[in-house]
């Protein structure tokens, strides 16, 4: 398994006590699998996605990616790993707005100091139809256009795992559909393991499994 979700809960501190988000979630995903995961708004998706991410973690349970717990990571070893083994797609892109789309894409190679940076993130917006587009800066790129830098970035490290939060949700539905055949068909491409969270039906029905996130427990969705 690419990941492996055991018995999560989450919980965030509140005057009245207590607030439990995620109530023993289990999910397992195989290599190259594409999976959904559903749920209204506040059931707790993005939460789920930032403790698979590394991002936050869990109150109880574990969370394996690649064969690491990300729990028994220190800081900065989970830094290393997220740089090299997880790529990231958020709803709102996360583009540095003083670099090109070229310096955006390659900033996570360049962190490593892996050789070739530039011309790997040059391939990478090749694949994603902008490369006469490199030289410019985040204002001048449109909403889709960021949302495509945001995919090279994410898949320009070749991760393990890639996760995205409502890839197309901050777009126009045109463009998102565009933005969303774009996704797939990169992720087809490298073969790689995707797991997203969507208010989408018709992005769901694209993945292999759909599961919901409904009172904090996760569960194949009718």
């Amino acid at each position: 398994m690419i990941l492996s979700v055991d018995r999560v809960h989450k919980s965030f501190a509140a005057p009245s006590g207590p607030i439990e988000i995620l109530c023993g979630v289990d999910l397992h995903v195989k290599e190259g699998e594409t999976v959904a995961i559903v749920g209204e708004s506040g059931s707790g998706k993005s939460t789920l996605l930032s403790l698979l991410a590394g991002l936050d973690v869990p109150t109880r349970g574990s969370v394996c990616v690649d064969g690491a717990d990300l729990a028994s990571l220190s800081e900065v070893d989970l830094a290393r790993f997220r740089a090299r083994r997880l790529g990231i797609v958020f709803q709102q892109f996360h583009l540095m707005s003083g670099l090109t789309a070229l310096e955006n894409v390659s900033l996570p190679l360049e962190l490593q100091n892996a050789p070739g940076a530039l011309d790997r993130a040059r391939e990478a917006l090749d694949h994603v139809g902008l490369a006469k587009r490199a030289d410019h800066l985040p204002s001048r790129l449109s909403g889709g256009e960021c949302q495509r830098v945001a995919i090279a970035r994410a898949l320009v490290v070749e991760p393990a795992l890639l996760l995205a939060d409502e890839p197309s949700g901050s777009l126009d539905a045109r463009t998102g559909e565009a933005i969303d055949r774009l996704l797939f068909e990169l992720v087809e491409r490298r073969g790689a393991t995707l797991v997203l969270v969507t208010h989408s039906d018709r992005l769901a029905a694209s993945c292999d499994r759909r599961l919901a996130l409904v009172d904090g427990v996760l569960s194949a969705d009718a």
